[in-house]
């Protein structure tokens, strides 16, 4: 998946001021109202089972059946839960000359209202497990168990929990981007292709959002979401609102609010190109000495075995307290 972390130093100054009419001043005995978690429960085991379903049809690399066949499924498993789905077919080029037959697969609660939240993932695996340990399984595929699957199977979750739920007042919109994980270090830009393409080519004419919340490798085993760089440069007020969520929803354990680095992925178009002010929930192991992206990170062991139904509750629990208090 994406480039190396790299560490930076973000300054923000804040500034405060206050009225002098004292009617404005709070009671002393007032009580004080504290935010209360919202929405249903998130299922970890339901979870679980739509990343062991989209395994189940092997590693889905680009241009491959499995890939063909985990789509038409994911398609058909979100109109089950009353979404309209558009596909969004292209053929993109790899770094390396390589036709890429993409498809960004995009389904959305209450299309038809204007007022909306985006959450989206990538849904392609790397074909090249070239951070292995073992060199001689640097050209095998990654499952992608989490690096893929797991981004899908929160929002595939979160769209059956909305099935059975009171209507929200904003639409939402699942976009599940392809052709993310054929890139290299070498070509900056050959990375989250299919986000850069659905960035310049909108499902919708004119089409906008609230704002977006990118769901990255939120499966893993230990995994912590620190707050990624970019996600503090073009939407801090997202991250406020994502890692307050977490606290009230219980989870802020799994949400340190401390940087974590920046991140090459698919909320660069979203926030550059679509101007859509977009964050990216991405673990970060700081002591792992793999990879910053955690041990599994492009290797042939990134299968179901180091997935935590624990950290993809976590995330879908702040995502439904998120989504919940909108209003």
């Amino acid at each position: 998946m994406k480039t190396k972390i790299f560490s930076i130093l973000m300054i923000f100054m804040t500034m405060a001021c206050g009225g002098t009419q004292k009617n404005a001043a709070p009671q002393a005995n007032a009580p004080v109202q504290k935010p209360q978690p919202a929405g249903p429960a998130f299922s970890a085991d339901s979870a679980y089972a739509f990343c062991q379903k989209q395994c189940d049809f092997g590693p889905r690399t680009m241009n491959s059946q499995a890939h063909e066949q985990c789509g038409q499924w994911m398609v058909q498993q979100f109109q089950h839960y009353g979404l309209s789905v558009i596909e969004q077919r292209a053929t993109l080029k790899g770094f390396d000359g390589t036709p890429l037959m993409s498809n960004n697969i995009i389904a959305s609660y209450r299309p038809e209202l204007s007022d909306r939240i985006l959450i989206c993932a990538h849904w392609d695996c790397r074909p090249w497990a070239d951070n292995d340990a073992d060199e001689a399984n640097h050209r095998k595929p990654v499952m992608g168990a989490n690096d893929g699957a797991s981004g899908v199977a929160v929002m595939m979750e979160l769209a059956r929990l909305l099935q059975g739920a009171d209507s929200l007042p904003v639409g939402v919109d699942f976009v599940c981007f392809d052709a993310e994980d054929w890139g290299d270090d070498g070509h900056s830009d050959s990375w989250a292709l299919g986000a850069q393409h659905w960035a310049r080519h909108l499902h919708k004419p004119g089409y906008t959002a609230r704002y977006g919340i990118l769901l990255d490798m939120v499966g893993g085993q230990q995994a912590r979401f620190y707050q990624e760089g970019y996600s503090l440069y073009y939407a801090p007020q997202v991250v406020d609102r994502v890692w307050r969520a977490a606290e009230v929803a219980g989870y802020s354990a799994f949400f340190p609010k401390d940087e974590g680095g920046v991140i090459t992925d698919d909320h660069g178009p979203v926030n550059e190109v679509a101007k859509i002010p977009c964050i990216d929930i991405i673990p970060y192991y700081p002591e792992c000495q793999e990879s910053s992206f955690g041990p599994t990170w492009h290797t042939v062991h990134d299968d179901m075995e180091h997935i935590d139904r624990n950290t993809l509750k976590a995330v879908g629990q702040t995502l439904v307290q998120v989504l919940f208090t909108e209003q």
